[in-house]
């Protein structure tokens, strides 16, 4: 039982202001994996009160002095790697193996990328006479997810940390375990007192309170486009800056000339990994009508061979998040029934001998049109649709009718069409013929997938402001 109930202000283990605690459930066993304390504005104001003073110094420091704690952070991090694995596995239901080769993986992947981008980074710019200087925005507020737990504060505090700014961190209540540990990570790496702060709570309590605080710049927020709209309409009293990265019902289109097999099957896994809980997963495949009854064959065989078990027994899924989560989920699968969606895979209910935790049949469903519920909403489970097209001009426009644009994905053996289709649609990221992840790629959306981009050197420029120094240099002889 983990019973994490202090918060982490200015270098300091402290007690929340009110006393409040609330149960973390293990999806995979439904039953509680320990206790946090839910924190308060109070909270919030003795943190980012803590951060504003580290502020002054912190800015300060040479980009030697801020390599030298990264390098610190990422020796830390390497001794608790098997530690943050097994908080994932517990506090989200992670596959052990999808923790510690993907989750824990991309913490100090995110933290290697900063440090890379760090060594070399231009923070000034002569133009002519005048200067133009990169300086640390000041205090950041990140509020973060529970899918990638992880990865999303990598991604951001990395960056933060690089550039010189301090922080205040809300992780999500539902998967808090992976923060405790990142931040005594970041205490034995000997940040300097203020610079990290965490405080544990919910959104419309700590969330809000980060958003809307005056003493904060800039507030980065991962999570559902409605949650995003909220920390925005918080923000916009002190016009702060604003990044967000939100939600996605990303297309992948399937071209005539693909090879089906391989395509259609890393499209099934793409949705599948990590329970259907990922905001760039390929959750809506266009195929073409000529070849859909191949392609909904070779679907059903790829869901059909994803097992689905407990973290510990090697199968390929774990539980989805929560009793809340599973329960939208099957009433998104039932709408699209009712909506007359055929059931291709997997459908309503748990799979068999799972009826202990969160588990959900890896389905996909066939989708008359783009306007069935179950092809404009973001399930956030392991459920595919996929939907037929004539025309690749066909393809590309249900491609981009969708409110998001977060991510998509085009697969085809003729690399010149596969690219052309892929500069067509809306999105912030492309991925071509299922590519491997880069972390020095920006990741970030379009429409009502947010703005800004996180990840590698993109990531510095949401941390930073631009000052113009006119007149720095003397102007050159006549």
């Amino acid at each position: 039982m983990r019973d994490y109930l202090k918060f982490y202000i200015n270098g300091s283990w402290v007690d929340p202001v009110a006393a409040k605690r609330i149960e973390v459930i293990n999806p995979a066993t439904e039953s509680a994996a320990g206790h946090i304390s839910m924190g308060s504005a109070a909270d919030v104001d003795r943190a980012v009160k803590a951060a504003r003073a580290a502020f002054a110094s912190y800015s300060q420091t040479s980009v030697d002095e801020r390599v030298a704690l990264l390098e610190r952070i990422i020796a830390e991090y390497q001794k608790r790697y098997a530690d943050m694995a097994a908080a994932i596995t517990e506090e989200m239901g992670a596959p052990a193996v999808l923790a510690q080769k993907a989750q824990a993986a991309m913490g100090i992947g995110h933290l290697q990328a900063a440090l890379g981008v760090l060594k070399s980074y231009h923070f000034q710019e002569l133009r002519g006479t005048t200067m133009l200087a990169k300086e640390p925005i000041g205090v950041c507020g990140l509020i973060t997810p529970w899918n990638w737990p992880v990865n999303q504060i990598a991604c951001k505090v990395a960056p933060a940390l690089a550039v010189g700014c301090t922080m205040v961190l809300k992780p999500s209540e539902l998967s808090p375990f992976s923060a405790q540990i990142w931040t005594e990570i970041l205490d034995a790496a000997g940040v300097p007192a203020g610079v990290f702060n965490l405080v544990n709570g919910d959104g419309p309590t700590v969330g809000a309170a980060i958003a809307s605080h005056p003493e904060v710049d800039m507030v980065s927020f991962t999570g559902s486009t409605r949650a995003g709209v909220e920390v925005a309409r918080n923000a916009a009293p002190t016009v702060k800056r604003v990044h967000q990265e939100l939600g996605g019902k990303s297309p992948n289109i399937i071209l005539e000339d693909a090879d089906f097999k391989r395509a259609i099957t890393a499209g099934v896994r793409g949705v599948m990994s990590n329970s259907g809980q990922s905001c760039n997963a390929p959750t809506r495949m266009l195929v073409p009508n000529a070849r859909l009854a191949e392609a909904l064959a070779i679907a059903k065989q790829a869901a059909e061979a994803t097992t689905v078990g407990a973290p510990d027994s090697g199968a390929a899924l774990g539980p989805v998040i929560s009793a809340t989560q599973w329960d939208k989920i099957q009433t998104l699968i039932h709408k699209g029934i009712e909506e007359g969606a055929t059931v291709v895979a997997g459908g309503p209910g748990k799979p068999a001998g799972l009826e202990t935790g969160y588990y959900v049949k890896p389905t996909v469903l066939a989708v008359k049109d783009n306007q069935a519920t179950v092809a404009r909403e973001e399930i956030f489970g392991p459920v595919l649709t996929i939907l037929g097209y004539d025309t690749v001009d066909e393809a590309i426009a249900i491609g981009n009718d969708t409110p998001y644009g977060l991510a998509a994905y085009v697969s085809g053996t003729d690399l010149d069409a596969a690219r052309k289709v892929a500069s067509r649609l809306r999105a912030g990221q492309v991925n071509i013929n299922s590519a491997a992840p880069d972390l020095m790629a920006p990741f970030g959306g379009f429409k009502q997938s947010g703005n800004g981009r996180e990840w590698g050197d993109h990531a510095f420029a949401e941390f930073l402001e631009v000052k113009a120094l006119l007149g720095y240099a003397p102007k050159p002889a006549a």
